[in-house]
């Protein structure tokens, strides 16, 4: 499953793509799983790429805040030193205290319309 980081989103993009069967992670997974993953992070990574125009996409996954897999898939943009490698953690935590502007809720649910249109034209998180 395919969703956009809740609000207040650090930034516009940032997805998560969870598992369906709740697993801790991917040392967890059946063989099914374990095949299906590879090919579900690329097409979502793919997917956030496309939607952004960033330069990269992060992919990290603690599993702390919630005993379930939860890869986040984080835009990178070469042009903003706040989302260089975890200094990406940093500018996070700004959002969450307030010292940094989440990405607008109404720039959110157009990108989240605009993946579900194209999601459903490449046959993929349909």
């Amino acid at each position: 499953m395919l969703r956009h980081h809740p609000d207040p989103s650090p930034l516009l993009g940032w997805l998560f793509l969870d598992t369906l069967r709740h697993v801790g992670g991917p040392a967890d997974f059946t063989p099914d799983e374990a095949a299906s993953w590879g090919p579900a992070v690329q097409q979502a990574s793919q997917l956030v790429r496309q939607l952004t125009g960033c330069d990269r996409v992060y992919a990290i996954a603690f599993g702390e805040g919630a005993r379930h897999l939860h890869l986040h898939l984080i835009p990178r943009f070469g042009d903003d030193p706040t989302t260089a490698a975890w200094l990406i953690a940093d500018h996070y935590r700004s959002v969450e205290r307030g010292e940094r502007s989440a990405a607008d809720p109404a720039l959110v649910a157009n990108l989240v319309d605009r993946a579900r249109s194209l999601a459903q034209d490449l046959g993929s998180f349909a």
